[in-house]
C-alpha cells in the first residue's frame, strides 16, 4: 500500500500550562515568580537539549509578557548580532526589564563571545530536565484525548521508538493522525499510523 504524508500543521499556541512540566515543576514555578516580578534578578537564561522545551518557554513567555526581550539558540548568533544580544542585556538590565535567552549548553560551554557569556551567567541560569518516555506517553496520550479520542499506548510506544523523540513534533503526528482518521472515517490503530507515516 502506497504510503502517504501526513498534513502537519503547527499545535496550538506555546504557554506555560501547556508545557510539559515532568521532572521541571520546580523551573516552571521560578519562571512564575521572575515573570511576576518576585525575584531581584531580570535576566533568565534557560538551557537544555535539542526538544527539550527551550523555545516552548521563551515562545510562551515572550507572549506573557510584552516589552521582555528573548533570544533563542544563543549559540548559533553571529558576531554582530552576539554584540547586539550583548547590548540588549546592558540595556534591559539598566531599565531593570526583563531579558530571557536560551541555548544548548550552560554559559560556561557556549562558543560566544566571553563578555556575551559572562553576562549569561549574571541572571538565573536554570537547565531543563529531558523528559521521560512515560513523561512523553502521559503527554501524548492527555493530548489525544484533549482531541477527543483515546491513544492506543502501542501507538505512543511505536512512536518513541521509531520517530522523533521531540515532543512538539510528537504531538503534531497525534493531530495529524486524528485528522487523516477522521477524514477516511477509521478507527486510529498502530496499522493505521504505519500506513500514514513514511
Amino acid at each position: 500500500m502506497q504510503q502517504l504524508l501526513l498534513d502537519i500543521h503547527p499545535t496550538a499556541q506555546p504557554t506555560l500550562d501547556n508545557f510539559v512540566t515532568g521532572p521541571n515543576a520546580e523551573l516552571v514555578t521560578h519562571i512564575k515568580h521572575w515573570l511576576n516580578g518576585e525575584t531581584q534578578e531580570t535576566a533568565l537564561y534557560l538551557w537544555g537539549s535539542p526538544g527539550s522545551g527551550k523555545t516552548h518557554l521563551l515562545t510562551a513567555l515572550a507572549a506573557a509578557h510584552p516589552g521582555l526581550t528573548a533570544t533563542d539558540d544563543i549559540e548559533h548568533l553571529g558576531d554582530t548580532q552576539q554584540i547586539a544580544a550583548f547590548d540588549s542585556f546592558n540595556h534591559a538590565r539598566a531599565d531593570r526589564k526583563l531579558w530571557l535567552a536560551a541555548g544548548q549548553n550552560a554559559p560556561s560551554g557556549l562558543n560566544v563571545r566571553e563578555d556575551l557569556r559572562t553576562r549569561l551567567g549574571w541572571g538565573l541560569v536554570y537547565r531543563i530536565l529531558p523528559l521521560s518516555d512515560t513523561d512523553k506517553q502521559n503527554a501524548l496520550a492527555r493530548h489525544a484525548q484533549g482531541l477527543g479520542f483515546e491513544l492506543d499506548p502501542a501507538i505512543t510506544t511505536w512512536l518513541l521508538t521509531h520517530q522523533t523523540r521531540d515532543l512538539g513534533k510528537l504531538l503534531q503526528i497525534v493531530e495529524a493522525l486524528n485528522r487523516y482518521s477522521l477524514q477516511t472515517k477509521r478507527r486510529i490503530t498502530l496499522p493505521l499510523l504505519k500506513e500514514v507515516l513514511p
